[in-house]
């Protein structure tokens, strides 16, 4: 008769076989999760936007020098280029800086992209629109701060403008060389050791009548100096680069202020600026800064200390009981302003900064 394997060994037998195929198949558990790309975020108008053939330009580059692990976002996507790319960005056309600022646009960009990276060429429609720089350097403060509350550890690079001279803005070149010099000194003010500000000169080497075909916005060859002037500032800055997580606690204080107009009359309007805590650290004081448009001047603040320039800018400090701000909240301050016969629409520039509770 023949005989049949014992059931229970033939168990054993299989059970030892299978859990040795699954020990052998398994993932070693020490394994190393990839790590996140760094997100990129290319900021600013037409000239960063649509086409933005510099961006093609730079990332191919980037890739083709190693830098792989990278991921340009924002919340636009033009192409049109003749190479491949990743084409995300927020270069939106015909923007001002100041508008931005102003309208508080910039925080919704950067919570539906969490970038760790910003690299800013913005304000070419400000000069073309004859804002002041001190004007346009306090929209660029007030979307610092805002990228600082996204991500406190936010590498940041700004573009001192590369030239324009457009047949319809005689004065857009001038224009343009005054706020270029004014941003090395705003940025060495800016910048922080946790969330450095770089300047990167897009001006030196760019000729318009060359390298753009309207004066302002950038040819082939001004497409390739764009990217070319861009490159080493965006590799130091991976260099050094290690992608956080948006909004990790302990983050340096930041405030942002909004501006809204309660009401006007011919000669002057009434003004309220909200001022919040955009950190995830308490705040123990602020100080807003006001630049009333159209030649318009602050008369009297309430809910704050205030403080004039003779060109009217005008700084506001927090009264004693308000100046303390949890993070996410917020405090006011009112102000009446006197405006020129011809004033046009009442507004301002706000912007501000934070102090730091002590613990």
């Amino acid at each position: 008769m023949r005989r049949t394997p014992h059931q229970p060994l033939l168990r054993i037998l299989l059970t030892t076989l299978l859990l040795s195929l699954g020990m052998a198949l398994a993932p070693s558990a020490g394994a190393a999760p990839a790590a996140a790309p760094v997100r990129i975020m290319p900021l600013g108008d037409s000239i960063t936007g649509s086409p933005g053939c510099w961006r093609a330009l730079l990332w191919n580059r980037l890739q083709n020098t190693g830098y792989k692990n990278i991921d340009f976002v924002g919340t636009l996507n033009q192409q049109g280029c003749a190479q491949a790319f990743d084409g995300d960005n927020e270069g939106h056309g015909g923007e001002l800086v100041t508008n931005v600022a102003n309208q508080n646009l910039l925080p919704g960009r950067l919570a539906a992209s969490h970038p760790d990276i910003v690299i800013m060429h913005f304000g070419t429609n400000d000069v073309w629109s004859s804002i002041s720089p001190d004007t346009i350097l306090a929209a660029y403060t007030q979307l610092v701060q805002q990228m600082r509350a996204s991500n406190p550890d936010m590498k940041i690079l700004v573009a001192q403008l590369i030239p324009m001279n457009p047949s319809g803005c005689t004065g857009c070149a001038q224009r343009a060389v005054a706020l270029n010099a004014r941003i090395p000194d705003w940025a060495r003010t800016t910048s922080t050791s946790r969330s450095p500000v770089t300047v990167v000169d897009q001006w030196t080497g760019f000729d318009t009548a060359g390298d753009t075909y309207d004066g302002v916005h950038p040819s082939d060859s001004g497409n390739e100096k764009i990217a070319a002037h861009w490159y080493p500032a965006v590799s130091a800055a991976l260099d050094n680069s290690v992608p956080s997580d948006p909004g990790t606690p302990g983050g340096d204080p930041a405030c942002t202020a909004s501006l809204r107009v309660v009401s006007s009359w011919q000669g002057g309007y009434q003004g309220e600026v909200t001022v919040t805590n955009a950190s995830t650290s308490p705040v123990n004081g602020w100080t807003a800064t006001v630049i009333p448009a159209s030649g318009a001047h602050l008369t009297q603040v309430w809910n704050g200390s205030l403080d004039t320039t003779a060109d009217g800018k005008a700084t506001v400090a927090n009264a004693s009981w308000n100046g303390t701000l949890a993070p996410g909240a917020g405090t006011t301050f009112g102000f009446t302003a006197a405006t020129p016969e011809a004033g046009g629409t009442p507004s301002a520039t706000v912007s501000c900064t934070a102090r730091a509770a002590i613990t």
